[in-house]
């Protein structure tokens, strides 16, 4: 199998490697980080900016709100560059929580939310967990009149209050899973613990009302679970993409410092342990690279066993990539448990979408049940 992208998809890495290697620059990201340390933005606006004025954030949206009506291939193309550059920008809040599922199953007035997305003006999100394991839905969406009264909690939801409308799946009574948009002012939000500098927030959704046009897709259609399938796939396939970015700049920036730091009166890079352990990084990072595109592929392509695949990336993106990151950590002595070095970044980053796949047994017990799943 071929896993090299074609010209177009190369071309389109390329740009979103050249937009973030100008806008977040390592001068950039410590000048962020103080500034968020101190109650500072949320995001980094400019090279949210740069990235809707080059059109990368409207790659993977309808060509009839200014998009250029692309797929799941294209969100981990862009979502990837991201992570290799740890850029504070809510990329997969706005794409793979949120804009893809309106795209794909919104009314004419939902996808309208899309254009000032396009233009990087407004954030958009989702709310795929809860507590207890990646993927269930324990929230609930009775019926009340034309509307839905919504009921439950849902945790690690990123970019809450800068959020337009956040995506809340519940399951609604008498039918299956629907999805609802809901302005940021109707729930109760309250700010939880993130190991990088992307605000993640509890939500609360006790009693709120929304009307019949905060269902996506519309009354008629919104129940089917469709929305919702499609939600926590690309919640999946954006999470992975954004983990396999992250270890290939943590492989580049632990290369190039057991290249340059001698021991010894030699290169770290010369002795044989350091470069079996480089090399077990590499086999982790190849190893979630090939899952991440197979499951992109299936998942652009209907294949019924996107799931599976999906799940095996996650699984990869949860274990031996986090622990490909304590290599780079080890392998960087000292200086990488300082976090004024760049490598904190990835390191974190791993770690944070590493939780919210929902960790290695998670992933393993669902790997699990598709299997068997298949096989009854």
């Amino acid at each position: 199998m071929d896993f090299n992208l074609d010209e177009t998809r190369s071309e389109l890495r390329g740009l979103a490697a050249d937009v973030l290697a100008r806008e977040a620059t390592a001068e950039r990201l410590e000048a962020f980080d103080g500034e968020h340390g101190k109650g500072g933005p949320a995001f980094d606006g400019g090279t949210w900016k740069a990235l809707a004025q080059a059109g990368l954030l409207g790659v993977v949206l309808p060509e009839d709100v200014g998009g250029a009506g692309l797929g799941p291939i294209e969100l981990a193309v862009v979502l990837r560059e991201v992570g290799a550059r740890v850029a504070p920008v809510p990329a997969y809040a706005s794409l793979a929580l949120a804009a893809l599922p309106i795209a794909r199953h919104g009314t004419a007035e939902q996808r309208a939310l899309l254009a000032p997305l396009i233009e990087g003006e407004t954030v958009l999100t989702g709310a795929y967990r809860e507590v207890g394991p990646a993927g269930e839905v324990a929230a609930t969406a009775r019926r009340d009149g034309d509307g839905f009264v919504l009921d439950g909690v849902k945790t690690f939801v990123p970019c809450a209050r800068e959020a337009a409308r956040i995506l809340v799946p519940a399951r609604v009574d008498g039918a299956g899973v629907g999805v609802f948009l809901v302005e940021p002012s109707r729930v109760a939000i309250t700010a939880q613990p993130s190991a990088i500098s992307e605000p993640l927030s509890r939500i609360a959704l006790d009693g709120v009302r929304v009307g019949p046009d905060a269902l996506l897709g519309g009354p008629e259609t919104g129940t089917d679970g469709a929305a919702w399938d499609t939600l926590r796939r690309t919640a999946v396939a954006g999470a992975v993409a954004i983990s396999s970015g992250v270890i290939e700049g943590a492989l580049d920036l632990t290369k190039e410092y057991v290249r340059t730091r001698e021991q010894f009166d030699r290169a770290l890079a010369q002795f044989q342990a350091v470069t079996m352990q480089i090399g077990d990084v590499y086999i982790a990072k190849r190893a979630l690279d090939v899952a991440v595109w197979a499951g992109v592929w299936r998942l652009a392509e209907g294949a019924p066993d996107a799931d599976e695949v999906l799940a095996i990336a996650a699984f990869n993106a949860c274990d031996p990539v986090v622990r490909a990151l304590y290599t780079c950590q080890h392998l960087h002595g000292g200086i990488g448990m300082d976090v004024t070095y760049p490598l904190h970044r990835y390191f974190a980053w791993g770690k944070h979408y590493g939780h919210l796949l929902g960790g290695a047994e998670d992933t393993l017990d669902t790997i699990g049940a598709l299997v068997r799943a298949q096989e009854a």
